[in-house]
């Protein structure tokens, strides 16, 4: 962890201040931004770990900085949110972002997320040669390409991941909570609306392939990947 390096993306200095001496004290070396278009200019300068990333700013907003961050990086992103909102949440967790806190938040729970949310990416690195083959069917992890009747197919982290995930475990009824936890890493209390966008945009993707497996609702459960 001592290794990695922090971008602390906020327009309020004092809250960046604060975040910083707690990540530093924890060993982490750290970067700051206080809106959106310095925050895309650090992120490329930088080479940060992980971004801890405000909504509201001036300039470009959150939502923004993370979606141009997505275009080229998988890099965990940590939203800090000051509405409270489901739809900002689940607005941010579409666009790809890891996990996300609510403003006023203790910084030492912001420490463990952080801590927890590079974990995660560590073990999905070690673990991230697999690749899973269906008919018609190929889901990369290590280089996030996913192939449709050998067509290589534009998709973004998170639904990859979902899909990979479901995938992994075919025939199995996963709860759209137990999805949240496996593949966003993290309990969302409230709305899961976010699992079922995910699943829509998936199955667009995947319309139209005849093949012996399809993604399946089971209605008052959840989902599956079922392999016929």
């Amino acid at each position: 962890m001592a290794n990695n390096k922090v971008l602390i993306v906020d327009d309020d200095e004092h809250i960046v201040e604060l975040i910083k001496l707690y990540l530093e004290k924890e060993g982490f070396a750290t970067a700051a931004a206080y809106n959106g278009v310095q925050a895309v200019e650090k992120f490329k300068s930088e080479a940060p770990s992980i971004v801890i990333l405000d909504v509201m700013m001036p300039e470009m907003d959150g939502m923004q900085v993370c979606r141009e961050i997505r275009r080229v990086s998988n890099i965990p992103i940590i939203m800090l949110t000051a509405k409270g909102e489901t739809f900002d949440k689940v607005l941010g967790l579409e666009m790809g972002a890891d996990d996300y806190m609510v403003k006023p938040f203790e910084t030492k729970e912001l420490v463990a997320r952080v801590k927890a949310v590079l974990r995660r990416t560590e073990t999905k690195e070690t673990n991230s040669d697999k690749e899973i083959v269906f008919p018609k069917l190929t889901i990369n992890l290590s280089n996030y390409e996913l192939k449709i009747e050998g067509k290589i197919i534009e998709i973004p982290p998170k639904e990859l991941e979902l899909l990979y995930f479901l995938a992994s475990n075919p025939n199995r009824v996963f709860t759209r909570e137990q999805l949240l936890e496996e593949v966003w890493g993290f309990d969302y209390f409230g709305d899961s609306r976010t699992v079922d966008v995910h699943i829509k945009r998936l199955r667009e993707k995947l319309e139209g392939v005849e093949a012996n497996w399809q993604l399946k609702t089971v209605w008052g459960v959840g989902y599956k990947f079922e392999v016929r």
